[in-house]
């Protein structure tokens, strides 16, 4: 459903550095990237939607909050808090996030450019997606 990716820090008295490259730390070409931040209330739920296609890993690069990944079986909450750690989601996991640190930027590096019929923002078409999937599988 989902792994973390811890990315190799480089760090010494003036710092820290992490470098993320193509090929080195992504199972997938990164075609778009984007950060969020600024969420208020705290306890705002983002996100809300599956990917029929993309693929993403999120980088908490400052402050903290939590995702809430559900494969149509199961649901689990993953907490990023560290800038050298990465969230990889494959397709077809429905995604919320939510409390959010007061200072909290996150980056997404995603496999595929916008595309709006890519997006599965109904729960319960995304469980019945999934349904149909597993049977297909089965055959």
């Amino acid at each position: 459903m989902y792994k973390l990716i811890n990315f190799q820090v480089h760090g010494n008295y003036q710092g820290n550095l992490v470098a993320l490259e193509k090929g080195a730390d992504f199972p997938f070409e990164i075609r778009r990237v984007y950060y969020i931040w600024g969420t208020t209330p705290s306890n705002m739920v983002r996100g809300k939607h599956a990917h029929r296609k993309l693929e993403q890993v999120i980088v908490c690069t400052s402050g903290s909050c939590d995702f809430i990944l559900d494969n149509g079986t199961s649901r689990e909450t993953v907490h990023l808090s560290s800038p050298a750690q990465g969230l990889y989601i494959k397709h077809n996991i429905w995604r919320e996030f939510t409390n959010f640190s007061t200072d909290c930027v996150v980056m997404v590096l995603a496999s595929e450019h916008y595309d709006e019929k890519d997006y599965i923002r109904d729960y319960q078409t995304f469980l019945s997606e999934v349904k149909q999937q597993q049977k297909a599988k089965t055959k």
